[in-house]
């Protein structure tokens, strides 16, 4: 995330996605048990590299997750005690303008190439109402946050894309592996459209085969 007008789209989690997951934990630890005790003293479930992933994955996805949590909650903050940076600018003709950046605010002015006095004045404000949000957020943590949460996400992504190399050696490993796919792709697409409903099928095949073994 590179500014805060995104902070609030980073990881959604919605109950559904919470109940995947847990399902496909479930099944992996579950299925580590049952391997274990049927491969006691040889090479067992412990020694699958993506499962042994899956576990990292895991952890840095549930701490990336409680990170924004705790960002937004202070951004929520910030916007009630502060507001966005912004400002309001009064064009001829055209009435109040609220921009929102100082890219928007050249656009907006330059329709009006002699409204230097004005783009002056405007560039002030909303410097001053940058300086106010800067400070308000150094001081209530949500900097901070808001860089430990983005810390957590490349984690999250550079363990994502270990997975594409890391083969698995065992079923539970599998389950993993699909298990952290779909949960970080349905956090950002469309979860209804290709591929997620077929990914989802198929990890729940696999969760019901994990569960057969077991009870076998």
């Amino acid at each position: 995330m590179d500014d805060s007008d995104n902070t609030t789209t980073l990881l959604p989690v919605t109950r559904r996605q919470v109940l995947t997951g847990t399902a496909a934990a479930t099944t992996a630890w579950t299925l580590e048990r049952k391997q274990s005790a049927r491969e006691a003293g040889r090479t067992n479930v412990y020694s699958d590299p993506a499962l042994t992933l899956w576990r990292e994955w895991e952890k840095a996805h549930k701490l990336t997750e409680q990170l924004c949590q705790r960002q937004q909650r202070l951004e929520t903050q910030l916007v009630h005690s502060v507001g966005f940076p912004c400002v309001n600018v009064r064009l001829p003709e055209s009435g109040d303008v609220t921009v929102r950046s100082l890219e928007e605010l050249n656009e907006v002015l330059g329709k009006w190439p002699d409204a230097a006095a004005l783009r002056e004045k405007a560039e002030a404000e909303f410097a001053a109402h940058q300086a106010r949000w800067d400070a308000a957020a150094e001081e209530t943590g949500y900097t901070a946050a808001l860089r430990a949460e983005r810390e957590a996400g490349d984690r999250v992504e550079d363990l994502l894309e270990a997975f594409s190399s890391t083969g698995a050696t065992t079923l539970a490993g599998v389950v993993g592996k699909l298990d952290a796919v779909l949960r970080e792709g349905e956090a950002w697409e469309e979860c209804s459209e290709f591929p997620w409903p077929q990914i989802r099928s198929a990890l729940g095949d696999l969760v019901l085969i994990a569960r057969q073994a077991a009870d076998d």
